[in-house]
């Protein structure tokens, strides 16, 4: 029987030993580490990797936003709250569950059955880590996960990035170079100054009189690869 590897995330003592607790009914359910702020949350989850983290929304200093925005790679959030308003929020990023502080055991047991059905499927379907990679984008009151595949352009805004995705597009604090570091580079491809393309949205390339290359996504979108940019290229598909 494969573990869920978990994280939980609490400022709150008594709310960590209450999740701990609940937990402990659970065979398939692997605490690997706890935190009580989001640096020290951090730091975990990027060490112990886990499957699924039980997230305090509100946290002294960092929120448990802040904390998912930090994150090169998210895994699977549970958010835990003791707030209402929070509740609407963590449904509009497509969270796993959310529960209410108190936690009410039958409610528990609900959010358990749809962590398994969810992360079940998740790593039957897909047997690529790298294919689920997701990142966290809160852009004022907009939050969402979003997986790295469906990013299709990122642009660059000085110290800001806009992320275009599905039918959507979000700013984000997080420049191009930042990008390059943690993206695929056999899948984004950085096409001139400002720009980075995800290769598998391509729908057209063609040559220019001045020697670069246009491209043409399948989103519609056409764009100009500065001559370093596609000599780069050109060399590293063999056109």
């Amino acid at each position: 029987m494969k573990k869920i590897k978990v994280i939980i995330v609490d400022d709150e003592r008594l709310s960590r030993e209450e999740l701990k607790q609940a937990l402990k009914s659970y065979e398939d359910f692997s605490i690997i580490g706890e935190a009580e702020n989001a640096d020290d949350a951090k730091d975990l989850i990027e060490t112990k990797r886990p499957d699924l983290i039980f997230l305090d929304i509100e946290m002294p200093e960092k929120s448990g936003f802040d904390l998912l925005e930090s994150l090169d790679n998210v895994p699977a959030v549970l958010f835990i709250t003791a707030y209402n308003q929070y509740a609407v929020q963590a449904f509009e990023v497509s969270a796993l569950d959310y529960l209410m502080k108190p936690i009410r055991e039958e409610r528990f047991l609900k959010a358990i059955e749809k962590i398994r059905n969810t992360l079940g499927s998740e790593s039957s379907a897909n047997n690529s880590k790298e294919h689920d990679r997701r990142i966290f984008i809160k852009d004022g009151e907009k939050r969402f996960f979003v997986k790295l595949d469906e990013i299709y352009l990122i642009e660059s805004l000085e110290n800001y990035s806009r992320l275009f995705f599905q039918d959507k597009k979000a700013m984000q604090r997080r420049s191009l170079r930042q990008w390059e570091e943690m993206l695929d580079e056999n899948v984004f491809f950085r096409i001139n100054r400002t720009e980075i393309v995800n290769t598998k949205y391509i729908d057209d390339l063609r040559k220019t009189i001045e020697g670069g290359l246009e491209i043409k996504l399948k989103t519609g979108e056409l764009l100009k690869v500065s001559k370093r940019q596609s000599v780069k290229f050109k060399n590293s598909n063999g056109i």
